[in-house]
């Protein structure tokens, strides 16, 4: 069954803007009031009204604000993005509207009348005014939309029925042609869905029979589906100055379970963050929060957050948090440690805790080096090295000292370190930097007698022996 469901948001341009506060604001355009907030409208304020009128009944406590099409644009796409999470068939239409299509999505929701509540869940989150409509095609949808809440069983009436109350009007704003019906007195939608075909072609033309026909759903009507852009971005407006970290903590994670629903839906994942926390002067503070390897993990990112906003918190207010992710790679499978203790930190999760805390140069990693011999093969390096453990060889320690430390050696050939030394593997022979000073080594895994493993080495040229290393 093809279902189509219409998210009209009817004050998008002004509640984009924070226009659901207690304080009367009013969107213009062209010196006309565009859209007005509840505060607004209780001191009789009207769309339609011209900016002077508008003074006047409400004084100098109202607000004026600029049309602003990006930001609406913005708002747009972050409801597509949330309600990819619902379908994939989705798009916008026009400005202020989604349309879904949630046939193909019901027996996953449980019915229809869940799928509403899940919908609804949503929506509450984001603070806007939404008309909903239920149709069988996407512009039926959206002409219910203005017919108030449908019911889950409207869905079971005929389509014409439902459309032949609306105004006439609601469709002209389509197609201006159809103003000439009004004009004969045709004020319903019923009344032109009754006229034939030929007739209403040859009064209003071709288009007018073709916009019905999709209306109705006897021709195509399917633009190309919504496709998430290769970024994300959300914000979340205060509507006054936050100046606490913990203050902060609710919005952010409300943004973040916001991306990570995104990165679930498009099968991403993230390593790096970037915060924005503008002032009510517009002044940007940003802040960038990274980890060792990808995730989309929520909890991850809430502490790692809260560990940088620790170190660095913000030199003045907040009125709105961005977020952005700009680096997105494929989702992968994580493999956990099978043998991890119960509620231990995995080492990953507290390197990136003490580096959002201490700095990125802070943490260093132990690698190799493509030298032969062992104290200048030891190296640290700010990543780990995939190849460290082959460069330096099964049996070699990474504990290294120093300096070797020469050991003693018995008249009966014994070596004495950490208490009597047994040579349990080797030899491996090194012989290097023979251009300068040449070295020629043999080099044993040796045990004591405390159980412990140490790596030795004589020195051929010297005949002395010497311990390098200590196994773990």
């Amino acid at each position: 069954m093809t279902l189509w469901l219409c998210l009209h948001f009817p004050r998008l341009a002004l509640e984009c803007q924070d226009g659901s506060g207690e304080r009367p604001l009013a969107l213009v355009e062209r010196q006309r009031l565009l859209q007005v907030n509840d505060a607004a409208a209780a001191l009789g304020l009207a769309p339609g009204q011209g900016v002077a009128t508008a003074r006047a009944l409400a004084g100098d406590e109202l607000q004026l604000l600029a049309r602003d099409p990006d930001r609406e644009a913005g708002s747009l796409e972050e409801l597509c993005c949330w309600a990819y999470g619902i379908t994939p068939s989705l798009h916008r239409w026009r400005e202020d509207c989604l349309l879904l299509e949630i046939g193909g999505c019901l027996r996953l929701f449980g019915g229809i009348a869940a799928l509403l509540a899940s919908v609804d869940r949503g929506l509450a989150q984001r603070a806007l005014s939404c008309r909903r409509g239920l149709a069988p095609t996407p512009k039926a949808a959206w002409l219910l939309s203005f017919a108030g809440e449908p019911a889950a069983s409207a869905i079971e009436q005929p389509l014409a029925e439902r459309l032949a109350p609306l105004p006439l009007a609601r469709l002209a704003v389509l197609l201006p042609a159809l103003g000439a019906l009004e004009e004969a007195g045709l004020a319903r939608l019923g009344d032109v869905l009754a006229l034939p075909e030929r007739a209403l072609g040859r009064r209003c033309g071709r288009e007018a029979v073709t916009l019905l026909q999709q209306v109705i759903g006897r021709a195509h009507d399917r633009p190309p589906d919504f496709r998430p852009p290769l970024r994300f971005r959300a914000r979340h407006r205060f509507g006054y100055e936050v100046t606490g970290s913990e203050e902060l903590q609710p919005a952010i994670r409300h943004l973040l379970d916001a991306l990570v629903a995104f990165l679930r839906n498009t099968q991403q994942q993230t390593g790096t963050l970037h915060w924005h926390f503008i002032d009510a002067r517009g002044q940007r503070q940003a802040l960038t929060v990274r980890a060792s390897a990808e995730t989309g993990d929520a909890a991850t990112w809430a502490g790692l957050t809260r560990t940088r906003l620790e170190r660095y918190p913000l030199a003045g207010g907040a009125e709105t948090l961005v977020l952005s992710c700009d680096e997105l790679a494929p989702a992968t499978p994580g493999g956990g440690d099978l043998f991890a203790e119960a509620g231990a930190e995995p080492l990953a999760s507290l390197r990136d805790r003490l580096r959002n805390r201490l700095g990125q140069q802070a943490i260093r990693h132990l690698a190799c080096r493509s030298e032969h011999l062992p104290e200048l093969a030891a190296a640290t390096s700010p990543e780990p090295a995939a190849t460290g453990e082959a460069a330096c060889g099964t049996l070699r320690p990474f504990w290294l000292m120093p300096e070797p430390v020469p050991l003693r050696a018995g008249d009966d050939g014994s070596l004495h370190g950490h208490g009597r030394l047994v040579l349990l593997h080797g030899p491996e022979r090194i012989e290097d930097n023979w251009w300068e000073a040449p070295v020629s080594r043999d080099y044993f895994v040796a045990e004591g007698r405390d159980g412990g493993r140490y790596w030795v080495f004589r020195d051929r040229r010297r005949d002395r022996w010497y311990l390098q290393g200590v196994f773990s």
